[in-house]
């Protein structure tokens, strides 16, 4: 065992190497701290390491980097997944809180900052009542200091530790623990706040001692908010009359040692102000009642801020939060008559609104130079800090009251806007770009990601504009002429998509193909993203609007321009044209398949490099959709083809797969699974599969959630294809030990289910009679442990399914087995009791015809034997399930409208590909098409075997069920006698 300090230099050995730019030196370090990280006093060390380091240690990066590891330590681990093992010993979990704070306050910045998160990731689940003493400790340490390093360090915890109460949903634990906090800081906070008000007027000729001051003020601030934002309490309702006039201090208050010299970046005046613009607009939108008698106050304050701060981007989050507060002033009602005059408003309109939309510098430099940022401002709803989205809610807020003045102004600023870039395109082009950017926000009062505008100003026209200024921009044949003005009028057809006519619409597509070709990223970024938005439109009768015949003749255009902007240096890994590559190969459909000698191999190309390297979840997921795309459409009418595309991806697959490039494994294993699902039923597994599959049972793959999903569904392949292989491979007992795990745990004990039911539909009798009855116990054991909906709703699906494959006499036969007359708890708990919770189609047809099966296969033990009181309840049970409502799902062959969900991350979640996707199997689809028909039928057959028995047992059921089984009764052309 070694030693203390040999612990600590090895740690810190390793540390380092995480930092190292070098793959094979930072990678094994990784996994090494990922493979002890849950050995007693691991985290201790860490903070060791922290301390020690940072106290005098050679190298400074280290305790900044073990600092950021015990961060993310913590983060991931001190609330462990319940099905996953706890790695924070109790020890070590009691120690971390004894001494976290006191190392905190005294590190320096960089590290506190990720000690301060650490300890709100701890509170998160341990505060208050598993770490009682945080509070005291925390204001003990604000009020017996004048060090600003340990006030700072307290208001930084204090503001990580209770941002969450910002977005938290309502709850009596979330208010008694925003009580607890109040009862012991609300009045410290005040206090401070009022001392260092003062300071910062004792001090404000001193540079290096306001500039602490304002940092301090700066998280008061922020605090404030966070403390406020749930509901106004009561100690800040009653100390209301210190806070705002203090507020107003501060933003009307100018001091020109806290200015900067930056054009780019906030200083710290510009945040402090920012911030009360926030506080006191939360005010004003929740508790106006408090508030109003500052609100005047505040209008004038904020007004003069706007019209007399400057155009430079430092100020941006600034005049956002400024103008964001007159946007919620305006959307009251109450408020209407501050507004209520034309000179106000056409003031508003001059002085805010119009400077505020006007296209700067900084965004034509932002357009050129980093057209990522610009993109994901403008179209994907990042740019809720921005001056143009504010001014966009303030015209939606007076607009609310005051539409038709709004139009009226806004026409003459279009107009003169629109005739100034008439008389000198190439030097007023920025007026053409503000008139579109006016008109779309007067127009559109309503918007989603989904639909683009869902509701506009019926006030002004949107196809006349389109027509009168739009078109000709998407017409010019120069589509690298005033690219801002492109980029607008491609974004203006994205956006009002719903509301211009379907031929325009259809037209749109060949303008928009042209300008892939633009020289501008964003142009030809927008240009894709519009190409994918415009696929999805539907028209009344849910077909496509755009048909493959429509887009058939741009099609080869189309698709060499996509890949050509994925070959320009910018847009490698441009993930709006890899999704517009994935959708047009869906829209086109069949129609793809003589691109595709074109598509495949630029597609292996970027797989490759992307396999190197990562980066971009949501583009390599629309890559990999695109692959099982084109899977798809070569192998639906030639499935011998899957055979060049396993020539094509083993070796990279298994590039993958030896290299442990774990963002792209599940990816792997679903496009296998649908390679191997279009080998003919009958042919078996191949080699190379068949070489695989010991390594799909490893148990390090099983240890990562994201991979669960998709190896049970390449399992379930493997058994389907290649029954008698699987049989001898002498895996089985392997595959039984997976089940075991995944049933063990609340969040994939559906996956466990979904491979058993596999195995016991697929494999022989005799290959699973020695297991069956384990199985039942191992059910029965968790059920009794640790029973949730979702797993009784698996284990009655299950038990249909067994019925199904071996009969509902040997269900009952085994079922009795494990405990005397144990089925009839099986039929009053689980069947009776839980059989409607069952609404996804495919499961209804199973468990109908089971439980059919159950009521009329064995008559001996169900209608005349012992349990034979349990019929007509259960009877009734099946019937409610089968007229319960449905859970409606997606069907695989209208995966082309179906939305991806958010990827924002790797691995936390699995992401399943939608045209990777393989239709569950259903054994009694074929034999049985419809299982009401089957009830109705087999009841028929069973009164005429045991006449006079069921007719009355039917009768005793409830009358709305002996309606609906009329119903099926006539539909099927039988009687129950």
């Amino acid at each position: 065992m070694e030693n203390k300090e040999q612990a600590l230099q090895h740690l810190a050995t390793y540390i380092a190497q995480t930092l190292s730019p070098d793959p094979a030196v930072r990678k094994p370090a990784e996994k090494h701290l990922e493979s002890v990280e849950g050995n007693l006093n691991y985290p201790l060390l860490l903070l060791h390491l922290v301390n020690t380091q940072a106290s005098g240690g050679s190298d400074p990066a280290i305790p900044i980097a073990a600092a950021i590891a015990f961060k993310n330590f913590v983060r991931r681990n001190w609330s462990p997944d319940e099905d996953a093992p706890n790695k924070i010993h109790a020890t070590d979990r009691e120690a971390i809180k004894a001494q976290i704070v006191e190392l905190m306050l005294k590190s320096p910045e960089a590290i506190q900052r990720q000690l301060s998160d650490a300890i709100s990731a701890i509170g998160r689940y341990d505060f208050p009542q598993q770490w009682s003493s945080l509070m005291p400790t925390l204001v003990a340490k604000l009020g017996g200091t004048d060090d600003f390093h340990v006030i700072n360090g307290v208001l930084q915890t204090c503001h990580s530790l209770f941002k969450r109460y910002r977005h938290e949903f309502k709850s009596d634990k979330l208010w008694s623990e925003i009580k607890l906090v109040l009862d012991s800081f609300a009045a410290p906070l005040t206090q401070l706040f009022t001392t260092l008000m003062g300071l910062a007027k004792q001090h404000e000729g001193n540079k290096a001692a306001i500039t602490i001051i304002y940092s301090s003020i700066l998280l008061v601030a922020k605090i404030f908010y966070s403390l406020n934002s749930q509901e106004i309490p009561e100690f800040f309702e009653d100390n209301i009359k210190v806070w705002m006039p203090n507020f107003h201090i501060l933003l009307t208050t100018d001091n020109p040692l806290l200015k900067t010299g930056e054009d780019e970046e906030a200083g710290l005046l510009e945040q402090l102000r920012s911030q009360i613009c926030d506080n006191v607009g939360m005010y004003a939108r929740k508790y106006d009642e408090e508030f109003e008698e500052f609100l005047p106050i505040f209008v004038t304050d904020i007004w003069g801020l706007l019209v007399t701060t400057g155009a430079q981007t430092k100020y941006d989050m600034l005049v956002s939060n400024a103008i964001g507060f007159l946007a919620l002033v305006a959307e009251k009602d109450r408020n209407k008559a501050l507004f209520n005059n034309p000179e106000t408003m056409s003031g508003i309109c001059q002085k805010v609104i119009v400077p505020n939309m006007e296209f700067r510098d900084a965004d034509e430099e932002l357009f050129e130079d980093n057209p990522e940022e610009y993109i994901r401002r403008d179209i994907e709803g990042s740019d809720v800090d921005t001056r143009r989205r504010a001014v966009c809610d303030l015209v939606r807020a007076l607009s609310k009251n005051f539409e038709s003045e709004m139009t009226s102004i806004f026409g003459a600023y279009v107009q003169e806007m629109l005739v100034k870039y008439g008389q000198n395109a190439s030097q007023a082009w920025k007026s053409k770009d503000a008139a579109i950017y006016l008109v779309t926000s007067i127009v559109a009062k309503g918007q989603t990601e989904k639909d683009g505008v869902t509701k506009t100003n019926s006030l002004v026209s949107v196809v006349d504009f389109y027509n009168a200024h739009i078109l000709s921009e998407l017409l010019n044949p120069d589509v690298n002429q005033i690219p801002v003005l492109k980029a607008d009028s491609i974004k203006y057809l994205m956006i009002f998509r719903n509301q211009l006519p379907p031929q325009t619409m259809k037209e749109g597509i060949s303008h928009l193909v042209r300008f892939l070709g633009a020289e501008s990223t964003v142009v030809n970024s927008y240009a894709a993203s519009a190409i994918e938005k415009l696929l999805l439109l539907k028209q009344a009768d849910n077909s496509p609007l755009i048909q493959t015949g429509d887009l058939a003749p741009v099609g080869a255009t189309l698709i060499s321009g996509l890949f050509s902007v994925l070959s320009k240096p910018t847009s490698k890994e441009n993930e709006y044209v890899m999704k517009a590559i994935m959708r047009s190969t869906s829209a086109l459909g069949d129609g793809a398949a003589p691109f595709m000698g074109v598509m495949l191999p630029k597609l292996l190309e970027i797989l490759v490099g992307a396999a190197r390297n990562p980066s971009k979840p949501h583009f390599n997921h629309y890559m990999f959709e695109t692959l099982c795309l084109s899977i798809r459409i070569l192998c639906r009418k030639n499935p011998a083809a899957v055979e060049q595309f396993e020539v094509h991806l083993f070796p990279i697959f298994q590039g993958i797969l030896q290299g442990d490039v774990v963002e792209f494994i599940p990816y792997v294993f679903q496009v296998l699974a649908l390679m191997l699902d279009y080998h003919p039923a009958g042919s078996g597994v191949t080699e190379p599969y068949m070489f695989l599959f010991p390594c799909l049972l490893a148990p390090p793959l099983w240890e990562k959630n994201a991979n669960i999903p998709p190896l049970v569904q390449l399992l379930k392949i493997y058994v389907k294809k290649g029954v008698a292989q699987i049989v001898a491979s002498d895996k089985l007992g392997a595959m039984l030990g997976v089940f075991q795990k995944l049933i063990a745990s609340k969040s994939n004990d559906h996956e466990g289910f979904n491979l058993i039911r596999c195995l016991v539909d697929n494999l022989p009798p005799t290959a699973m009679e020695q297991y069956l009855k384990s199985i039942f116990l191992l059910l029965f054991q968790r059920l009794t442990s640790s029973k949730t909906v979702k797993f009784v709703k698996c284990l009655l699906v299950y038990f249909a399914t067994y019925i199904n494959r071996y009969g509902a006499e040997s269900f009952i036969a085994m079922i009795d087995s494990i405990e005397p007359n144990f089925m009839a708890k099986v039929l009053d708990r689980l069947f009776i009791a839980e059989m409607q919770k069952i609404g996804v189609p495919l499961e209804k047809r199973i468990v109908g015809v089971g439980v059919t099966k159950l009521l009329c296969e064995c008559p001996q033990s169900m209608l005349t034997g012992q349990y034979a009181m349990y019929w007509p309840p259960l009877l009734q049970a099946i019937i409610q399930m089968f007229e319960c409502p449905e859970d409606v799902s997606i069907p695989d062959d209208e995966g082309h409208f179906a939305e991806l969900e958010e990827i924002s991350s790797y691995q936390a979640n699995y992401s399943k590909l939608n045209f990777g996707g393989i239709p569950p199997d259903d054994p009694t689809k074929e034999s049985i098409p419809d299982p009401k028909i089957f009830l109705a039928s087999s009841l028929s057959k069973l009164s005429v075997g045991n006449p006079g028995k069921v007719a009355p047992l039917v009768a005793s059921i409830a009358q709305e069920a002996q309606n609906f089984l009329v119903k099926y009764a006539s539909v099927a052309n039988v009687q129950i006698v």
